[in-house]
């Protein structure tokens, strides 16, 4: 499905831990990878990078910008405290979940490297569960790391404020599938690096700009995408993330919606995702013959859609999402189809756009 330098790279990108607020390693191994397909690599202050492939020449017109937009952070824990005995206190980065967490190893990125722990989990023999179990609070979660001492901890170069993430990394799983945590959503920056890349070969280039936008803290409220689209003024936006498969035991559709594992990328309606740049994916999607799922969006999507559209006197968006089983776990499950549908509609959508395309409305004139 892809090929042997793609598959690498899709794996080497989600295996790299990229907290929020830490996604430099991440955001490197994108932009190194992205800058051959594109003809400018650049970031920001805060590390959101972004990849430029130019328009080419035309007799009229001022080429537009189309704005491909993912973002490169994962959930994870931060250091909150060090015991006196040498075990660690946490607090979460995004929305980890500590339900899932005893006796799951971390990665611990520390001053002198990465450092193993566990997050401790007192055997079932000798808990007290005479009055059932409740989930455990993040406060109540601490790591092993081997040290008998605070002392100790400092010594393997680790103190308040290093973040972790877990060791589980990403693999095939079943005939279609990929497995691991971190594909919400480094899988996103892994597509549309594939798209510049499917653009960068095909015969028919680009009448836009096709910029490809790796965006930091999105788990935390999208304010990476928020700064670099106030800089670089996009004329229109497709932001790409992951939803909710809805389609294993126990979800009700009623509220939650009916998305389904290998049913290709969703298209999210209203709030943030304006109708013309949505009617366009939809014409895309059955011209190309490309699977397309819908979801609503009453209030907000709950993505960096949210941010992006807003922004100075603002900008046309549509949120594309990739079906995704077990969100903020560290069994992500995605379908390779999928993932190549929805190269192929963000890369017929960003050949489509041309000087004519105005995708606000007109009331003023008939």
């Amino acid at each position: 499905m892809f090929d042997d330098a793609s598959t690498t790279f899709l794996y080497d990108l989600l295996s790299t831990p990229s907290p929020t607020g830490f996604e430099g390693p991440g955001q490197r191994k994108w932009g190194m990878y992205a800058s051959q397909y594109s003809d400018s690599i650049e970031n920001d202050a805060y590390g959101t990078t972004w990849a430029t492939l130019d328009a080419k020449k035309q007799k009229s017109g001022k080429a537009l910008t189309v704005m491909l937009e993912a973002h490169a952070d994962e959930i994870g824990y931060m250091i909150k405290h060090v015991t006196k005995e040498g075990f660690l206190r946490l607090d979460r980065i995004g929305g980890s979940d500590s339900a899932t967490a005893r006796g799951r190893r971390l990665t611990i990125l520390g001053d002198k490297g990465p450092v193993l722990g566990v997050i401790g989990n007192t055997a079932i023999h000798i808990r007290d569960r005479s009055n059932g179990e409740k989930a455990p609070e993040v406060h109540d979660l601490y790591v092993d790391v081997g040290a008998s001492s605070s002392k100790d901890v400092a010594k393997l170069g680790l103190r308040v404020g290093h973040p972790a993430v877990y060791v589980d990394s990403a693999e095939p799983f079943g005939t279609d599938g990929i497995v691991g945590r971190a594909l919400d959503n480094r899988i996103g920056g892994f597509i549309i690096a594939q798209v510049l890349a499917k653009l960068n070969a095909t015969k028919k280039k680009p009448t836009s700009h096709i910029l490809a936008m790796n965006a930091v803290q999105e788990e935390i409220g999208g304010l990476g995408a928020k700064m670099a689209t106030y800089r670089l003024q996009p004329d229109v936006a497709v932001c790409l993330d992951v939803t909710h498969a809805t389609d294993t035991p126990n979800i009700d559709h009623a509220k939650h919606g009916e998305v389904k594992l290998g049913g290709g990328p969703t298209l999210t309606h209203g709030t943030c995702n304006h109708p013309h740049v949505v009617e366009r994916l939809i014409e895309i999607a059955e011209k190309e013959e490309i699977p397309l799922q819908h979801e609503s969006s009453s209030r907000f999507s709950g993505t960096d859609t949210d941010q992006i559209y807003h922004q100075r006197s603002g900008v046309p968006s549509a949120l594309v999402s990739l079906p995704l089983r077990y969100m903020h776990s560290v069994v992500e499950v995605a379908n390779l189809k999928d993932i190549e549908h929805t190269i192929n509609l963000l890369a017929a959508f960003a050949l489509s756009v041309t000087a004519k395309d105005a995708f606000g409305f007109n009331y003023t004139s008939d």
